[in-house]
């Protein structure tokens, strides 16, 4: 059995597979998902819970899947409640793919999760936040396991000196605590730059103190793999040294890289999101499912609007959780003891 056989036939590798093929696409189409821009306030509509969807109006009558226009009334002063206020005279109807989005309302917004305290959408928020926390991710596992098999594979196969000198780095880089070291170097990043500006960098920062565990442990593969016969006869032809670890050393670290690299991908997500939970990461009012989560700090908001902080919260849990089922779920497949020939 070969080891996508034994992947397919994985019930957890498809349950990872199918939630984060929904949380990308759903990222990749947000403008799509929701007829809301991600900075479009609602008028009265501040710290709206999630709309709830009536099918039958005020006399019983069924007229579908509809909404009704709500605002928020004042504040008890005793409890930190406010009362909605219902406008049940002006029925809104759902509609399905209208307007180029997936639904679309009249003259009520239909928000799926609630609003924030500026009256935006949460759910829209979501989505477009979950294009930095995903794509975090994707760019700084493939930067860090770069520089990381580079580094580990010239260090294994060169030796000597140069071996020497690459060790010692990578074990004082490992010997600082990860998460001090990326608030300390996200802490003086300049107040002013832009959103964009800041994601290219907290995705070099994370990148840089993430390569150096994985290049020890390339590092003692190729030392296994240099020796090998396919390895002598490349150097025989006369092959570059960075050649030979490109071309063939390396590819032979590629299960172990698959695998790694689907595990640690869930790490970049929640480093991004601690930065941004403690104010070092992407600046509202562009979002981020950890600027989003920042929201859980105020023990008023978890009580009285928990929907503002829920929905990141379950959404980084759900990602983690999936990338870890297909990772290991990868392992269980590639592992030579458990494929048949």
């Amino acid at each position: 059995m070969t080891w996508w056989k034994r992947l397919r036939a994985n019930p957890l590798a498809w349950i990872g597979i199918i939630i984060l093929t929904f949380f990308y696409a759903a990222a990749l189409f947000a403008d799509f998902m929701t007829p809301y821009g991600v900075n479009e306030s609602v008028k009265n509509g501040a710290l709206l819970p999630p709309t709830q969807i009536y099918w039958h109006d005020r006399q019983g009558q069924y007229i579908g899947a509809h909404v009704y226009p709500t605002t928020q009334g004042k504040v008890d002063m005793e409890t930190g409640d406010r009362a909605l206020i219902v406008d049940y005279t002006q029925p809104s109807q759902i509609q399905l793919f209208k307007a180029g989005h997936l639904f679309n309302t009249s003259n009520a917004p239909l928000n799926l999760l609630g609003t924030d305290e500026q009256g935006r959408d949460q759910l829209t928020r979501l989505l477009h936040g979950g294009r930095i926390s995903l794509l975090i991710g994707f760019i700084g596992t493939i930067i860090s396991y770069t520089i990381g098999c580079l580094v580990g594979g010239i260090s294994g196969y060169i030796g000597g000196w140069l071996d020497v000198v690459l060790m010692r780095f990578v074990e004082v880089l490992m010997s600082v605590p990860s998460i001090y070291l990326l608030v300390a170097l996200a802490a003086i990043l300049p107040p002013q730059i832009s959103n964009t500006q800041r994601f290219a960098l907290i995705i070099a920062i994370i990148s840089f103190v993430s390569w150096s565990g994985l290049a020890r442990i390339i590092r003692g593969q190729v030392l296994s793999i240099k020796e090998q016969t396919f390895i002598l006869a490349a150097r025989a032809s006369g092959a570059s040294p960075l050649r030979i670890i490109i071309k063939h050393v390396l590819p032979q670290t590629i299960t172990f890289i698959i695998i790694s690299a689907t595990l640690d991908i869930p790490r970049f997500i929640v480093v991004e999101a601690v930065l941004s939970l403690v104010g070092l990461g992407i600046q509202p009012p562009d979002p981020s499912w950890g600027n989003m989560l920042s929201l859980s700090t105020n023990a008023s908001i978890v009580i009285l609007q928990p929907w503002l902080v829920w929905a990141s919260a379950l959404a980084i849990v759900l990602t983690v959780l999936s990338f870890n089922l297909l990772g290991d779920s990868l392992r269980d497949a590639l592992d030579p003891k458990n494929i048949r020939q």
